[in-house]
């Protein structure tokens, strides 16, 4: 079955229909000889076996169908030579060697005869040498034939018949056919490998995953024991001393006053064991009061806190028509806390993240602002509730997918997405003292408001590093697979990076609209192919081919396997994605539902004036005010935020240019009433 591909490499089915394109062949071969033999008004029938030896297969034939009379070639190729007179092809021997007493055979070569084989019953010499010649006159005397398709009566009208034939074309053709096949085979099993490889890789991550897993898990088991059986050890030597005490001053007294101290020795250790009982319970009743108190004092210093009282009000007692999410920290409501449309995230109390993943959010968005990321209204300690901004478009992971038959995003809304949550992550990375890896970063993550703005959402597994120390944190691998830095899961090193290879993702679903499941590979395959314009989300409108390409290759550069070759965002991806925000213009505003509400943003608007700012200011406190106004309201005797009742720096003010850019794109081309 070819030189580079022998059977028992081959499946089943490959070797099944490599078999039946040799049996067309076969036939084709066979039909175009007895065309021939019709043309000569001679009639034939094809006969055929299938054996892996082909001498043998004649044979066979010859015996079955006792065949009489036999012509075949008698070279290997085709080419006769000068004074030719033995045979040269092994079958041609094989077969003479073998063939029946009463079978007469004629060996021929380009219309030469080379070799006679006369039957026994005969009577004549079975071969020609020196001495015998025989000539095209003599086998047509012998009335030359063949069983297995008859044939005309002499060779040369059997060699003139078949020069008309088309048997140089089917042993082309079936030459090209064969190439074509061997390179099917070598295109399917290198590709084979391919997978097999990929395969292997990430069976190796996932292995080492759980390996590492299982060895933390080993770890804390035994550390646990170790603690275990050290504090048994103090307990057993503490025992053991105050025995020794007490038999030492038992020693001492009379015989009598021996059992009455035994039994009070007795006593005095179940007092001590319930004291210690008593006292271990009051310390962690004490550990865990702390902590709620560090919360509550957190919540009530940056955050409104909530009743548990008004959050079964607002949710009418966790209707579950008011369910608009769920995972695996608990459900999400939909609800209205003091005349406010709220977003109201309930964790899993059973979980044993979710008092964890509360804390963690409490801590991260009181303290941080920035117009791309979610804002935490307010919180409940008493069923881990957590208040957010109410975002009515949902996340982008359903608006990419058009669920509940909402319209596609258009490339410049897309565009307008990217850019905002690159901004939201420059500014986490860069926070201080301690930079802020979110390290869940996935489209289900990244919420719409109104006006289709980027507001990156839960905040329960980040963590905050510190920039002058180092830049990862050992941690468990938790998030969402297909988004997670690989690095990231096979050392449990989070970096700043990881979030770079999660945005690379969410880039390539932004450009194609598919599953985040293989879209590296498919999107590298494509733009080595010069194929990108195929693979892009058609339902986004006619993407510029240079800004798609220009995206594609920045994303596939964000979800490098090292993160060393990743590109820092604020330095590198940034200045590919602002100069395309402002390539789109207002015309990703305009797809964004700006059409249907001629009212400019709320982020647009001062908290102090409720008008759009002219000279937008961020504050200590993480807001943005119009800067005149902050002036007049410090100067006036305010020295805390409007915001969050914090202490304001008169000083600390730093101009918002991103946001001053965007009013002013919005005031040229706002509609006008």
């Amino acid at each position: 079955m070819g030189v580079n591909f022998p059977a028992s490499r081959l499946e089943q089915h490959e070797i099944n229909v490599f078999q039946e394109l040799e049996r067309k062949i076969m036939h084709k071969i066979l039909d175009d000889y007895l065309l021939i033999c019709r043309q000569a008004e001679i009639h034939a029938n094809k006969i055929y076996i299938e054996m892996d030896d082909i001498g043998k297969g004649i044979i066979e034939l010859i015996y079955q169908h006792d065949i009489k009379k036999l012509v075949m070639g008698g070279a290997a190729d085709k080419h006769y030579s000068e004074g030719m007179k033995d045979l040269s092809s092994n079958k041609a021997k094989y077969i003479k060697q073998r063939l029946p007493h009463s079978c007469q055979a004629w060996f021929t070569c380009d219309r030469h005869l080379i070799l006679t084989r006369e039957s026994e019953s005969s009577g004549l010499s079975t071969e020609f040498g020196d001495s015998a010649s025989a000539t095209e006159q003599d086998i047509d005397d012998n009335e030359l034939a063949l069983e297995l398709c008859e044939v005309p009566e002499s060779e040369e009208d059997l060699l003139s018949a078949m020069e008309g034939s088309s048997i140089d074309l089917l042993y082309s053709q079936l030459e090209q056919a064969l190439v074509e096949v061997e390179n099917h085979k070598r295109e399917a099993f290198e590709e084979s490998l391919r997978r097999i490889e990929a395969e292997k890789t990430s069976i190796k991550t996932l292995c080492r995953a759980k390996a590492l897993e299982n060895l933390y898990t080993k770890e804390l088991k035994g550390r646990k024991e170790f603690e275990e059986a050290l504090d048994k050890e103090k307990e057993w030597r503490q025992k053991m001393k105050n025995q020794l005490e007490e038999a030492q001053v038992i020693a001492l007294d009379q015989r009598m006053l021996h059992h009455v101290q035994i039994a009070d020795l007795d006593n005095k250790i179940k007092e001590l064991l319930a004291e210690k009982d008593e006292f271990q319970s009051l310390a962690e009743q004490l550990a865990k009061k702390q902590a709620e108190d560090v919360s509550n004092s957190e919540m009530h210093q940056f955050l409104s806190v909530f009743s548990l009282s008004e959050i079964q009000e607002a949710t009418r007692n966790f209707d579950l028509a008011f369910k608009i999410g769920e995972g695996g920290y608990g459900n999400i409501y939909k609800g209205f806390l003091r005349k406010t449309p709220v977003a109201i995230k309930v964790l899993n109390r059973e979980s044993l993240q979710g008092p964890s993943e509360f804390t963690q959010e409490v801590r991260v968005l009181s303290k941080i602002r920035h117009p791309n990321l979610v804002t935490l209204i307010g919180a409940c300690s008493d069923v881990y509730a957590l208040i957010y901004e109410y975002a009515p478009n949902g996340n982008l992971e359903d608006r990419l997918q058009c669920k509940n038959n909402t319209s596609p995003l258009s490339w410049q809304a897309r565009i307008h997405i990217a850019t905002e949550l690159c901004s939201a992550l420059i500014f986490l990375h860069s926070s201080k003292p301690y930079s802020i890896v979110h390290g869940d970063i996935k489209p289900g993550n990244v919420l719409l408001d109104a006006n289709f703005s980027c507001k990156l959402s839960d905040f329960g597994i980040c963590r905050a590093l510190s920039i002058d120390v180092t830049l990862c944190h050992q941690t468990s691998p938790k998030g969402t697979f297909l988004y997670l830095d690989p690095h990231f899961l096979s050392t449990g090193e989070l970096t700043p990076k990881s979030d770079v290879y999660s945005f690379g993702i969410i880039l390539l679903q932004l450009l194609t609209g598919r599953s985040a499941l293989g879209i590296i590979r498919e999107i590298r395959n494509v733009i080595d192919d010069g194929n990108l314009q195929t693979y892009l989300d058609p339902s986004a409108g006619d993407w510029p081919f240079v800004q798609a390409k220009q995206l594609a290759r920045i994303a596939l550069k964000c979800c490098a396997i090292k993160p060393r070759n990743r590109p820092d965002l604020a330095s590198e991806v940034w200045r590919v994605l602002e100069p395309m925000r402002a390539f789109c213009g207002t015309s990703g505003l305009v797809q964004l539902g700006c059409q249907e509400n001629q009212q400019p943003p709320s982020y647009f608007c001062c908290p102090i004036l409720q008008e759009v700012m002219q000279d937008p200011q961020i504050a200590a406190d993480g807001f943005t005010y119009e800067a005149e106004a902050l002036k007049g309201w410090l100067e006036s005797g305010h020295d805390t935020s409007p915001m969050t009742n914090l202490q304001l720096d008169h000083c600390h003010l730093i101009p918002n240019r991103s946001l001053h850019s965007a009013i002013q794109e919005w005031q040229q081309f706002k509609p006008s009433n």
